[in-house]
């Protein structure tokens, strides 16, 4: 304070000067309150803009499938600008993806599910879904609003290349009639109908087709074993991997693959290297993305409307065509759906969604017949297995063995299993041992016990090694070079691989050497998928298992508790069957 005044005394001591001083500062003061005054009347303005907008903001959680959300999330952006209010409440749309099968299965308990299901809205691929949480679930909240908000049509698409639109006019001529290669020109591959509406719907497609013209129950019967048998030969667990695979279709026998309208486009516009094109049967089946309701909360439900009728209104539907979607008249965009690639503009005659007693039997079709698999199971036995699984009492290693031991009870008498551990330097410098050969579960051995004991009791014994890392990809690869030795082409062969951690292998296999390894091995006529359950903490790291599974035909799943792999596994094979199919001897 010294040094102010000090500084003012140094001023010129005229009276002139001084008044001018004194009216600078009372300029300057009233400058700067005026300056403020605006600032607050400007920010008394912008409140009390935000009081008669938007009190607080609602959330509404919408889960979509993976092909709607990008024009949905287009819609969402433009409707949150526009501020639309339920009882001044701003609502705002918060779009994600979620798979229609892990949402449906997450509903009605009947499956192991991956990610956050739950949403206030839920727009699956097809009406087939709800259908099935209704029939499977009553009381779940469930409400359909009877919006479509796009269409799209399965089709039967091959590489362009290959391309002959004279070959197929309806279903019937696209029916399988045995295993991949055998007496056919090309394979006919499908996504697996218990994981995807499009698998579902080429089921029921191709049910549909020989229930049509075949003269008697016994000669549908035995057609419809041998299509279902092929078609799990060339099965896909996902639509990333049906795309690898028919991206890299057989030169010796071109691929045929069931998929939308849409997924065709998709398809080309990642692989404009090798195009497919779409050809049209005379009826088929469609996608229709319907509008669901999940929430009975007023201000919820309320918001849900809002954002339907937006997201159904004239001037969005643009978002919409240009995604490679029919609108609900099904209206396309010729220039998003291209003549030159196959497309038409005439649309094939629509058959009826499956109901939900066809749901039922085609999948127990499919799941009874994909139960005569033959599986090679690696179990990681490293150091990190030896960790306690919270609130059980239990090494994670203990839980794993239980899990796959009541895993066994899933497969017939018919079916080949076998069990290797896995670590590093395990036996004699390799990173695996065989602990029970592929064999089939009702084999007696040489204690006059069956093979299905003889892999339990090994379960029972599994004991994790304390300074032992885990050497996956090696194993990974060793486990393809068994099971490609010895492939059975009348069954599923498969790799499942249970594990708590990443690979940690320092200085061994890299990925990208297990996978040129896999590229060296595999066939499209010998498939062996690879799936992977991989849990607990530790796993850091889900992409490297997806790229093995994309690369396999196979699958990657990852989930905190271990006590979670029974579900998965159910998931893993789609073994969902009734009880009374247990007690059936005929072989």
């Amino acid at each position: 304070m010294g040094r102010h005044r000090g500084k003012y005394a140094e001023e010129p001591s005229g009276g002139r000067q001084r008044r001018r001083g004194r009216g600078g500062a009372v300029a300057a003061l009233a400058g700067a309150l005026a300056i403020v005054l605006a600032l607050v009347v400007a920010g008394v303005y912008i409140l009390v803009n935000r009081s008669d907008g938007c009190g607080s903001q609602l959330n509404l959680d919408v889960a979509v499938a993976p092909e709607m959300a990008p024009p949905v999330q287009a819609v969402a952006d433009e409707f949150n600008a526009e501020e639309h209010t339920v009882d001044g409440d701003c609502v705002r749309v918060d779009v994600r993806q979620a798979d229609s099968a892990d949402v449906a299965y997450s509903i009605t308990g009947s499956g192991a599910t991956m990610g956050d299901t739950e949403s206030d809205v839920w727009i699956p691929d097809s009406s087939v879904w709800p259908r099935q949480v209704q029939s499977e679930a009553g009381d779940a909240i469930i409400t359909e609003t009877g919006t479509s908000l796009a269409r799209t049509p399965l089709v039967l698409a091959e590489l362009e290349e290959f391309a002959d639109d004279s070959q197929e006019s309806t279903w019937k001529d696209v029916v399988p009639s045995g295993a991949p290669g055998e007496g056919q020109d090309r394979t006919v591959r499908v996504v697996d109908p218990v994981r995807s509406a499009t698998g579902l719907g080429s089921l029921y497609l191709l049910h549909g087709a020989l229930q049509e013209s075949s003269s008697d129950t016994d000669t549908f019967n035995a057609q419809m074993t041998a299509a279902l048998q092929s078609l799990h030969q060339g099965a896909s667990a996902n639509e990333e991997a049906a795309f690898l695979a028919f991206s890299g279709g057989g030169e010796e026998s071109p691929p045929l693959m069931v998929m939308s309208e849409q997924a065709v486009w998709r398809y080309n516009t990642m692989h404009s290297e090798a195009p497919a094109r779409a050809g049209y049967m005379d009826n088929t089946y469609y996608l229709d993305y319907p509008y669901v309701v999940r929430s009975e909360e007023s201000a919820i439900t309320r918001a849900a409307e809002e954002f339907r009728n937006t997201v159904r209104a004239e001037e969005n539907r643009g978002h919409f065509l240009e995604e490679g979607f029919r609108d609900t008249d099904d209206g396309m965009d010729t220039g998003v759906l291209t003549a030159d690639a196959g497309f038409q503009e005439e649309v094939p005659e629509e058959l009826p969604v499956p109901s939900e007693g066809s749901i039922e039997e085609l999948t127990r079709s499919w799941t009874q017949l994909k139960m005569d698999s033959r599986v090679l199971t690696i179990v990681d036995v490293s150091g990190s297995m030896m960790a306690e699984v919270p609130g059980t009492g239990m090494t994670r290693m203990q839980v794993t063995g239980a899990a796959a031991d009541d895993g066994l009870d899933m497969f017939t008498p018919t079916s080949e299993l076998g069990l290797w551990e896995f670590s590093t330097d395990i036996n004699d410098g390799l990173h695996h041992q065989e602990l029970a050969p592929v064999r089939e579960l009702q084999a007696a051995g040489d204690d006059g016990n069956d093979h299905r004991d003889a892999v339990a009791r090994e379960f029972d014994s599994l004991q994790p090694r304390p300074e032992g890392d885990t050497a996956m990809y090696e194993t990974y690869l060793a486990a393809y070079e068994e099971m490609s030795r010895t492939y059975r082409p009348d069954r599923t062969n498969v790799i499942l691989m249970l594990t708590d951690g990443d690979n940690d292998h320092p200085g061994g296999m890299e990925l990208e050497e297990l996978l040129e390894g896999i590229d060296e091995l595999s066939s499209p006529s010998r498939p062996i998928p690879i799936i992977t359950i991989a849990f607990g903490p530790d796993v850091q790291h889900l992409e490297p298992l997806q790229e093995i599974a994309a690369a396999t035909g196979g699958a990657a799943y990852m989930t905190e508790d271990p006590r979670n792999i029974g579900e998965i596994f159910v998931q893993a094979f789609s073994l969902r069957i009734e009880d009374e199919g247990d007690g059936d001897d005929d072989s």
